[in-house]
């Protein structure tokens, strides 16, 4: 599932209105998201929220807590398509918290793939 692209996925919307600056198009997509900010100092901090919308670059959420920027973060997010129409997916993520502010988190996107969702959820 790894080599899928977010391009793979027809969700039946348009991209968000232009005269944004984004080099990609944003989703208004509503999901579930976990999250486990990854830090050596201070442990790991987690929580969990709503997607507000998403590209292939990045995400924006909601928060449980203020989140640092520059931090490392791991997302996982309940996919909207199945895999076979009848398996639940997960959108795996790594990458750093940009901005944080009033219960919301954008997060740059470095690294991600799919899995299945499996009996526990989404665990990170």
């Amino acid at each position: 599932m790894a080599n899928q692209t977010f391009n793979d996925f027809n969700f039946g919307m348009e991209p968000a209105p232009s005269g944004e600056r984004r080099s990609t198009d944003r989703f208004p997509i509503e999901r579930e998201v976990r999250y486990k900010v990854v830090s050596k100092r201070s442990g790991n901090e987690a929580g969990s929220g709503q997607t507000i919308n998403f590209s292939s670059g990045g995400v924006l959420f909601t928060t449980e807590q203020m989140l640092i920027p520059g931090k490392k973060i791991e997302l996982a997010i309940s996919w909207p398509a199945q895999l076979d129409s009848r398996c639940a997916l997960k959108l795996l993520a790594r990458g750093r918290i940009v901005r944080c502010d009033n219960s919301r988190a954008a997060v740059e996107i470095q690294q991600y793939e799919f899995r299945t969702m499996g009996a526990h959820g989404l665990t990170l």
